[in-house]
């Protein structure tokens, strides 16, 4: 693979990541905007999380921490890097931040029907938990 990196995204990522979401993400509700992902770096500056290939964003995670769990959002990878390590660098990076603050247990927003990232989530050894489910209000 070319030259990989990970890296912290910072304010200046903030339109390029949305830029990239609606190419490389999967079911985005659209409701995203600059301010909330300001929002993040500036409470979290470690938790967005950028691959990039040779200088070029080349996948994303969020790597959020709450205090109390691991929770990881917007895991994208360019379609034409796909199935090169990329996802697996950036959950690596997520896994040893998680580390560093003592959790025991990282989980994932997965879409059901995002079949492609299955595959990924299984291979990098995460699997749904059925006995939980997510429940939401719209604010």
């Amino acid at each position: 693979m070319s030259d990989l990196t990970i890296r912290p995204g910072g304010l200046a990522d903030v339109g390029p990541v949305l830029e990239f979401w609606l190419h490389a993400a999967e079911g985005t509700d659209r409701h995203d905007s600059a301010g909330k992902v300001r929002a993040l770096v500036e409470r979290d500056p470690q938790a967005l999380l950028l691959a990039e290939l040779d200088g070029a964003l080349a996948g994303t995670l969020i790597a959020g921490w709450d205090g109390w769990r691991a929770h990881l959002y917007r895991l994208a990878v360019h379609p034409a890097h796909r199935r090169q390590g990329i996802a697996t660098a950036l959950l690596a990076a997520a896994e040893t931040r998680f580390a560093a603050f003592g959790a025991f247990r990282a989980d994932a927003m997965v879409l059901h029907d995002n079949t492609l990232a299955h595959h990924a989530w299984t291979a990098a050894g995460y699997a749904p938990q059925p006995q939980w489910s997510r429940w939401v209000k719209s604010l």
